[in-house]
């Protein structure tokens, strides 16, 4: 089981790449850049770097290197809230709506293709199970 499941984690990775890679070379992104762009529209209460890093285990140094590249280009804002210099809130611009339209249908496509022939049932087992192992594998991290 435990082989099952790695491989199937590698075959995940190969299918999302799959249908985002074409999406971040279209748009002349890094997938860092298209990564960070579509986690921060899905995730709007989340919208600070740190946040990025925490979930998603990237480095700071890539959330970084994006986010300015992303600035420069006109697609993101970052701004610090009044009275607190050390959080960065990035915000995708409307210039970024057809990029993360692009990225957000390529996500649909990607879970479409994962969970063809699943019953509602099915899929609701798979999405608890999936948030358990989320909720081990960081608390096993953490010690």
């Amino acid at each position: 089981m435990a082989m099952d499941f790695l491989e199937s984690a590698l075959l995940l990775k190969s299918l999302y790449d799959q249908a985002l890679d074409p999406v971040a070379q279209r748009w002349q992104l890094t997938r860092m850049e298209l990564d960070l762009l579509l986690f921060l529209h899905n995730n709007p209460e989340r919208a600070t770097a740190a946040e990025a890093v925490r979930l998603r285990q990237w480095t700071k140094s890539h959330v970084s290197a994006a986010a300015h590249s992303l600035r420069t280009r006109g697609l993101l804002s970052a701004q610090h809230p009044q009275g607190n210099r050390k959080t960065l809130l990035l915000t995708p611009l409307p210039a970024a709506r057809l990029v993360l339209q692009e990225g957000r249908e390529a996500q649909r496509s990607f879970f479409q293709a994962m969970r063809r022939g699943f019953t509602p049932e099915e899929e609701r087992a798979l999405e608890a199970i999936s948030e358990k192992i989320t909720r081990n594998i960081r608390d096993a991290i953490k010690k």
